[in-house]
């Protein structure tokens, strides 16, 4: 298998959509919607890459997991268990490390490209 580089800006190759609520355990206000688009998986299942939109809403962040997040468009934050908010608008980068424990919450619509590592 040849590899290629792979702009998170074309169509991706896996599309899915869900809504939070369907998680009732992980949101906590508001009725977020998320459509995601796959644009990287690794042969291990363990990095992925892609592109997922939210509506506002309130969730507890997942665990496990290392994520850089590019805010394409939008407002969202990220809340600590500890209180500490931190926001992030069009053209922000962050990285959430591994045992984060808090909340995301979208402010207004917003759009992110991902990369994760699964660290379960």
């Amino acid at each position: 298998m040849t590899a290629h580089v792979i702009n998170l800006f074309d169509e991706p190759s896996n599309r899915s959509e869900r809504r939070l609520a369907d998680l009732p355990e992980r949101v906590v206000d508001g009725d977020p919607y998320h459509k995601i688009g796959m644009h990287f998986t690794s042969p291990d299942g363990a990095l992925s890459a892609g592109t997922w939109t939210s509506t506002p809403g309130k969730w507890h962040a997942f665990t496990d997991k290392d994520e850089y997040c590019y805010i394409v468009k939008g407002h969202c934050a990220l809340i600590h268990e500890d209180g500490t908010r931190q926001d992030f608008r069009t053209g922000d980068s962050f990285m959430i490390p591994n045992g984060f424990r808090g909340f995301w919450e979208v402010v207004e619509e917003t759009t992110k490209h991902f990369v994760i590592r699964d660290c379960s």
